[in-house]
């Protein structure tokens, strides 16, 4: 009998949440990520519970033991407590009555099994009781112990439920797949065949699952597998693995970045496509400029900031074939380092106005010329 283990399943807030479900009489387990990552050895970040209590009955039971209550979802059966600062998100056992690819209507059900077949993937229906007892109605331990990410039952109709699941899919491979095996063939033939659903989609939903597959140690191999299927081309047009592995080959000593990642990726219309919030569409946008200057490590370092620097000197290299100079990092970390040693008031009152400014501009320019060598004194003499 396997048996899931961890620190989080022995916390106490959490055997506390689990207590108040089984000692009113109810069933309540375990269920998807946290199960899955204690038995990959992965971090648990969130604990989920499926239970046959109704919503009502766990707000009732949850309030009666003065514990915090959210209603998170309580429209679709899910509330969330928070018990020693731990959310735990409280599901009850539902069944699929109607879907549009988008959203689906749901029946609450009394069964652990019926609630399993309307999960997304077979490593996601797998489910542990209060001590830790595996419960596995689908045949997910193997495929999870095969790193293989596989649809549960007919892969065309769980997509048709929920055409997230498409990207959803790559995302997984991403992170828990076995790269030496590759992907699953029935899935990837299933999604071909269903291309059409990706464009019902809300962009912010596509948006984020593509930050979270680009955020993986290695989404190439999804990334390739999008491209041959036409995922890729349905969700983000014009974009191309083709400079993400060597890209990932040159952040060894970097973290991975999503948004770096997708600069490489290239794309028409990325920020629309992907609904990237202000900041992430600015950096878009400044590392797209900054891989066609062929810049300077410093000098980019100054202007836009170390990271930028490294960021714009990883993708340029990637592109081009070529490894950065070793120091790459550390002339990054000099430029941001550096302080124009002339101020505004340094040329007032003689100066005011627009001629202040361009002044100003002009002799920082000059002073990035001399690669930042010319001192304030020489610097002034050229007013």
């Amino acid at each position: 009998m396997t048996q899931v283990t961890g620190d989080w399943l022995d916390d106490k807030a959490t055997q506390q949440v689990m207590a108040l479900l089984v000692d009113a009489g109810y069933r309540a387990c375990f269920v998807g990520g946290c199960v899955r990552n204690a038995l990959m050895d992965l971090p648990v970040a969130d604990v989920d519970i499926a239970t046959d209590a109704r919503p009502v009955q766990v707000m009732a039971l949850a309030e009666d033991a003065g514990l915090k209550v959210i209603p998170t979802g309580v429209e679709h059966g899910t509330v969330t407590v928070v018990a020693g600062g731990i959310p735990h998100e409280i599901t009850t056992f539902r069944k699929d009555v109607e879907t549009d690819g988008r959203r689906a209507v749901v029946a609450y059900s009394d069964s652990l099994e019926e609630d399993a077949r309307r999960r997304d993937f077979t490593m996601n229906a797998l489910y542990a009781e209060r001590d830790g007892t595996l419960i596995d109605p689908l045949g997910g331990l193997d495929d999870l112990r095969k790193r293989r990410v596989r649809f549960i039952e007919d892969a065309g109709e769980r997509i048709r439920e929920d055409y997230l699941r498409t990207l959803r899919f790559f995302r997984f491979h991403a992170w828990y797949g076995d790269e030496d095996e590759g992907l699953d063939g029935e899935a990837l033939a299933a999604i071909a065949a269903n291309l059409d659903g990706l464009e019902t989609l809300s962009k912010e939903r596509v948006g984020s699952e593509i930050k979270k597959l680009l955020s993986a140690p290695d989404p190439a191999p999804a990334v390739a597998a999008m491209e041959s299927t036409g995922v890729m081309a349905r969700v983000l047009p014009g974009a191309t693995g083709k400079f993400l592995a060597p890209l990932i080959h040159l952040e060894e000593r970097t973290k991975p970045d999503p948004i770096r990642r997708l600069v490489v990726l290239g794309g028409l219309g990325v920020k629309d496509a992907l609904r990237l919030s202000r900041e992430e569409a600015r950096r878009v946008t400044l590392l797209r400029g900054l891989v066609g200057t062929g810049g300077d490590l410093r000098v980019d370092g100054y202007q836009h900031g170390a990271q930028a620097a490294i960021d714009a000197t990883l993708l340029r290299c990637a592109m081009m074939g070529q490894s950065p100079p070793d120091n790459y990092q550390q002339l990054a970390t000099e430029g941001a380092a550096m302080v124009f040693p002339i101020t505004a008031s340094d040329l007032m009152p003689g100066m005011k106005g627009v001629a202040l400014g361009e002044m100003l501009k002009k002799l920082e320019d000059n002073w990035i010329a001399s690669d930042f060598k010319l001192t304030r004194e020489r610097l002034l003499d050229q007013r």
